[in-house]
């Protein structure tokens, strides 16, 4: 198959073998007919060399479409001409455009086999075409030089048509390949950021319904004895309503071709929220509290976020499923080199049901593989249920410390009083955490190692 071969045959080489035949043509057969007439013992052999040296031409036609077939097809009808009459005719002298045609359009074998047959042919025109008695070796030697000069500019504009062919083809080849992962790379962008907004939707929308559930469910029952309570409750879903449909706003802003500059741009949550998250969630009747054991840094871009979903959805996990007069604890320790976070209650645990269709366990998985992190969950050995997050961060001991000053010691680990259900505790250096079992950890990340491998219970397999 010819390299640069075109699929048909273009307007301009019709015209130049068409062309050929008819300015060309004519004049090989007045050449051989008024010349050659006498010389020549048949007529017929006259007149099909005639025929021949006129209609060859036509092969021109295919130069481009099939370049080795036009070419080696005018050859040989010029051989045939050529031992028919032993003379050259107007028409031989495209023997330049099939060499160059050769060159440019079909394989290179053929390119140098054209430009030996071109030498070759020149070489027997030549000699055919003088008597022997009549030979001078320098007019022999010009003549043949000359037409041989001739067939060598041919290639060389072949190989120049060529080359520049094949730097369009790669330039070609270069922009369809860069276009083809410009659309991927618009595709598996679109794509995540798809699955950043339904991540962000879920916990928006399976945390707040969760809320106004719970709230609905327990103010209908105690506003009976206690108008008071349903009158709060119902504050309570106002609230929650009106902010997670400000998230939303915020969230599906991002898919608007224009901004609103009338409408409040308010930041992310991230990791500080978590006393507000806790307030909420408290307030809509789960028994919570949050613990913070260590020195508290900057998280990476992004990783406040993460960090702040991860909690709220654990939290609306255990509001849906750990059952009534459950305490859950919220863990925020800070290692040297990673942020754990655990959140366990003591309700139902594996007993709890789930329809299954959920995606909460898989978003939260996600979520924290994205900066390096894991999520291990399950039923804790005393009852209730537990989930574990690690996110990796720098090394804080590979900080300098100013001269002078004594480095940070590792979170006190020694027991304390529990603090309530309601509150909020403080564990830094200097200061006791509570002696509440999910809080008793060292300055090491050994307690937050790679999970073990286990089958998540009934009611968080897809949770949502």
């Amino acid at each position: 198959m010819s390299p640069f071969a075109t699929a048909r045959p273009s307007l301009g080489d019709v015209a130049l073998g068409l062309g050929a035949v008819a300015f060309l043509g004519w004049w090989a057969v007045a050449y051989l007919l008024n010349d050659y007439s006498g010389s020549v013992a048949q007529p017929f052999l006259l007149w099909t060399a005639a025929g021949i040296g006129a209609l060859k031409p036509v092969a021109l036609i295919w130069r481009r479409s099939s370049p080795i077939v036009s070419g080696f097809t005018f050859i040989a009808l010029s051989a045939i001409q050529f031992v028919l009459v032993p003379v050259s005719l107007p028409t031989d002298t495209l023997f330049l455009v099939v060499v160059y045609s050769l060159v440019a359009f079909a394989p290179r074998w053929a390119g140098w086999l054209g430009l030996a047959v071109n030498t070759g042919g020149a070489v027997a025109v030549v000699l055919s075409s003088t008597p022997r008695a009549l030979w001078d070796l320098t007019d022999l030697a010009v003549d043949i030089a000359v037409m041989a000069v001739l067939g060598v500019a041919a290639w060389t504009l072949g190989v120049s048509t060529r080359t520049r062919m094949e730097r369009l083809a790669t330039l070609e080849s270069q922009a369809a390949r860069l276009q083809s992962e410009r659309n991927q790379e618009a595709l598996l962008a679109a794509s995540n950021e798809r699955t950043r907004i339904a991540r962000e939707m879920h916990d928006i929308i399976a945390h707040s319904l969760s809320v106004m559930i719970a709230q609905a469910d327990g103010g209908r029952y105690a506003a009976i004895a206690d108008p008071g309570a349903g009158q709060r409750a119902l504050s309570t879903i106002s609230e929650v309503g009106r902010a997670s449909l400000a998230d939303m706003r915020r969230l599906l802003g991002v898919l608007r071709e224009t901004t609103d500059e009338s409408s409040p741009i308010t930041p992310q949550p991230a990791d500080a929220d978590l006393d507000e998250l806790v307030r909420g969630v408290r307030e809509a009747g789960l028994r919570v509290s949050l613990v913070r054991m260590g020195e508290a840094r900057t998280l990476p871009p992004g990783a406040g976020l993460t960090v702040y979903r991860l909690v709220q959805e654990a939290l609306t996990n255990s509001m849906k499923h750990a059952g009534p007069n459950a305490r859950v604890t919220v863990l925020v320790q800070w290692l040297h080199s990673a942020l754990a976070l655990e959140i366990s209650d003591d309700g139902r645990g594996a007993a709890a049901a789930s329809d299954g269709k959920g995606h909460g366990l898989v978003g939260m998985r996600e979520r924290a593989a994205i900066f390096g992190g894991s999520v291990s969950a399950g039923p804790r050995p005393g009852g209730g249920f537990q989930v574990k997050i690690l996110i990796p961060l720098p090394d804080d001991r590979a900080r300098p410390v100013p001269r002078g000053d004594a480095p940070p010691s590792s979170p006190a680990t020694a027991p304390a009083p529990t603090g309530g259900p309601h509150t909020t505790v403080e564990a830094t250096a200097g200061k006791a955490p509570p002696a509440n079992p999910s809080s008793a950890v060292g300055d090491d990340s050994r307690r937050f190692g790679p999970p073990t491998a286990f089958s998540p219970p009934t009611h968080l397999r897809g949770v949502s």
